[in-house]
């Protein structure tokens, strides 16, 4: 299914020349908006406008968007291969190369491990794939290498929700915010929820994959209420008619004391979870150990707010969910996900309109592309498997740190890096991480810009293309259509990251990159989905896969064709029959964030203040973004919120420069007061780095990387990490720091 456009693909505006496509990475996030790419008749990217024509987000864009020709045209990007001696890491004293030197390198460097030590001793990393991570599974699997990863601890990003929902419904749930219509709110079959929880996610500012914020505010305009679970006062907030402003760290908690009231209250759908439903006796008997009075005192939330939020969801006919990555960065995000995702789904919830639907495909390739290259002998040696059994396509993070610092069982001599500024941004403890990687032989990166991680550690760099210097296609994600990625301008010598890709596939491993070009990869992509090619595809995406509802009762969500959902069970597994099986926990449970106030009390007279980290800012997408003149200038400084009452107890100003420091590391702030903040706890975004620093103190990442205070510390699951809950004290900043 197609959207009829009123104009073609490419078409001339006076004298520029417009190109419909879509904005994925990079620079960017996860949404894919709808765009309109405008280049003069020297082919430069001049301007970018939303589409109207997209249903998605009907021409409305971000910053981040509407400032894209700064980044693209921009005098510090990376123009030409680089590459310095081995012995210089952390110098500034690149050389320019070719791209034939540069791959040639790489090649030669990367067989030749693989000869003396097996190809598992070459890491494959990413950061943000966005629609690139297909391509670097590709490349990992084909090469025979298993550790294909992220340097996350706990993965804590969106992939516990994703492997959680696997593991008790059998495939993802969305919110259903008519996206998968074409013509959107005004489709007969589709209804607006009555409430949306927004969960831990300020959607208006950021979201996962394929979501976009102004849908809420859609809803909200034509009725639906919104109960928002956040500790800060968001503006979303503002306009909740419930707002619970939870403890960091204490969500499981929160929602477990809200299935307590609806159970013990009676207010669950009794037929959908007699017909639908595994384990509701086992989930009863478990809820019973969080009364309101107990939730209330670990959560923060008063009793009452906590009783009218979960009343409110259980009369909503229907209500949605949209949740953030608050949930995965907390060490227990398995259970906490678990947990949240049982409210919509002993109500009712799942697969009706205006519900929590399972899309027709989640992030196609979420699994990773190309597993069957990979023998089963190499994936026996994935890191961390055997700790971890979730972990059944990636190697799992915080076992790869401990296996560089140890050499067990196997040393690691190569490392390649793509879509990843991690000593900025993901890394915990990013100064014991950067310790741990030197000791790797030979490292390859792709970046749009220098960055730390690359000054500090890379041997050789590709300069990567922006997404309007490119093809590409984005299949599923958020699964609701397939959009392509048009190329419209060229920047120096810069490649796509899937042209990078597929020239350094097929030196690797020839029979499983047997394309051409990269359009020739994309049509055999497309194939199975619409049959179509990628130039077929340019002409007409966003294409709609056909959507129904209802599909757990029609047979469609099992590739046996019975009825019910894709789990052992055939329902839903409130006691997970997957979860047992690897010796977790089957019913979802609390463990309080430690350190913090419930877990280690002896820290607070030291530590009094709870930290939050990583908010999100309208300007800048992670680590990205800092070097863009106009986006730092709508966020200048790495900044910490905090209470006004706060601020005056430490003796400390509004705006001025302080440590944030606990028993783990510190890292400088800038201090704005502000009463949205909760007295006990103080809020920083993180990421951040100084393009104008000095290139060889890397920028002054440690100074700033809020990171400095987490540890790598998942969870018993393997998925998780308290990137979001910590302790902290506050002081000014001496003369000469």
């Amino acid at each position: 299914m197609f959207v009829d456009h009123e104009k073609p693909f490419r078409y001339k505006e006076g004298d520029l020349t417009v190109t419909r496509g879509s904005a994925w990475s990079g620079p960017g996030c996860h949404l894919g908006c709808g765009v309109l790419l405008y280049t003069d008749e020297e082919g430069k990217l001049v301007k970018v406008e939303g589409d109207p024509e997209n249903p998605y987000n009907q021409g409305r864009l971000c910053p981040r968007c509407l400032d894209l020709p700064e980044v693209t045209n921009h005098e510090d990007r990376l123009l030409y291969p680089l590459k310095r001696d081995p012995t210089d890491r952390g110098k500034d004293t690149w050389k320019r190369i070719g791209w034939d030197e540069a791959f040639d390198l790489i090649e030669l460097k990367f067989k030749e491990i693989k000869r003396e030590y097996g190809p598992e001793a070459v890491l494959f990393m990413q950061g943000t794939g966005r629609d690139i991570a297909p391509y670097i599974t590709r490349l990992c699997w084909s090469f025979g290498s298993p550790n294909f990863s992220l340097f996350l601890s706990g993965a804590a990003c969106y992939v516990p929700r994703v492997i959680g929902l696997a593991g008790t419904v059998g495939a993802f749930l969305v919110p259903d915010c008519s996206q998968v219509h074409p013509d959107r709110y005004d489709n007969p079959e589709y209804c607006i929820p009555e409430t949306i929880f927004i969960w831990g996610n300020n959607c208006v500012v950021s979201n996962s994959d394929g979501f976009f914020g102004h849908w809420v505010v859609d809803l909200m305009k034509r009725g639906s209420k919104i109960v928002v679970i956040d500790p800060k006062v968001t503006w979303l907030a503002s306009k909740a008619a419930a707002h619970l402003r939870v403890r960091p760290g204490t969500d499981a908690a929160l929602a477990l004391g809200m299935l307590y009231v609806i159970i013990n209250e009676d207010l669950y759908d009794h037929d959908f979870v007699d017909k639908w439903c595994y384990g509701f006796d086992e989930l009863r008997e478990r809820v019973q150990e969080y009364p309101v009075e107990r939730v209330a005192r670990i959560t923060w939330v008063p009793e009452e707010k906590i009783i009218t939020a979960a009343r409110l969801l259980a009369q909503s006919k229907p209500a949605a969910l949209e949740w953030g990555v608050a949930v995965d960065m907390t060490k227990e995000a398995i259970p906490a996900g678990q947990a949240i995702s049982t409210l919509f789904e002993i109500t009712g919830n799942i697969e009706v309109p205006g519900g929590m639907i399972v899309p027709p495909e989640i992030l196609k390739y979420v699994g990773g592309w190309g597993k069957d290259l990979l023998p089963a002998e190499a994936a026996e040696k994935r890191i961390g498997q055997k700790k971890y059994p979730l972990f059944a396509s990636e190697a799992q993070p915080d076992c790869i740190v401990e296996q560089l610092e140890t050499g067990e069982p196997y040393r690691i001599h190569g490392a390649w890096i793509q879509t990843s500024n991690f000593l900025s941004c993901m890394a915990a403890d990013p100064q014991r991480l950067y310790r741990a990687i030197k000791t790797i032989d030979f490292i390859a990166y792709v970046d749009l810009f220098m960055t730390p991680t690359a000054m500090a550690l890379a041997d050789v760099i590709l300069p990567a293309a922006t997404f309007p210097e490119r093809n590409g296609i984005r299949l599923g994600d958020g699964a609701q259509r397939g959009e392509t990625i048009n190329k419209v301008t060229s920047i120096g010598e810069c490649k796509s990251d899937m042209e990078i890709n597929l020239e350094l596939g097929r030196r690797f491993n020839p029979e499983a990159w047997p394309w051409e070009t990269v359009e020739e990869m994309f049509t055999f992509l497309l194939k199975d989905d619409t049959g179509m090619t990628f130039e077929e595809l340019q002409q007409k995406a966003p294409a709609y896969p056909p959507f129904e509802y209802h599909r757990h009762e029609k047979g469609m969500l099992r590739k046996d064709g019975a009825v019910g959902f894709n789990t052992a069970t055939g329902r839903i597994e409130l006691w997970s029959t997957f979860y047992q099986s690897v010796g977790l926990d089957p019913l979802p449970y609390f463990e309080e964030p430690s350190p913090g106030p419930g877990a280690t009390p002896e820290l607070m007279e030291e530590y009094p203040l709870v930290l939050t980290t990583g908010a999100r800012t309208w300007s800048m997408f992670h680590s990205e973004h800092r070097q863009v003149k106009r986006m730092r200038a709508l966020h200048p400084d790495p900044i910490i919120e905090v209470h006004p009452t706060t601020l005056e107890r430490f003796g400390l100003r509004d705006g001025e420069w302080v440590w944030v420091e606990n028993q783990f590391g510190r890292a400088k702030r800038k201090t704005v007061a502000t009463p949205v903040i909760d007295p006990r706890m103080c809020s920083t975004d993180h990421a951040w780095w100084l393009p104008e620093g000095d290139p060889e103190s890397f920028y002054d990442v440690f100074e700033l990387n809020i990171n400095n205070l987490v540890q790598w510390s998942p969870g018993k699951s393997g998925f998780g990490s308290n990137y979001k809950t910590a302790l902290c004290k506050i002081y000014r900043i001496q003369e000469g720091e």
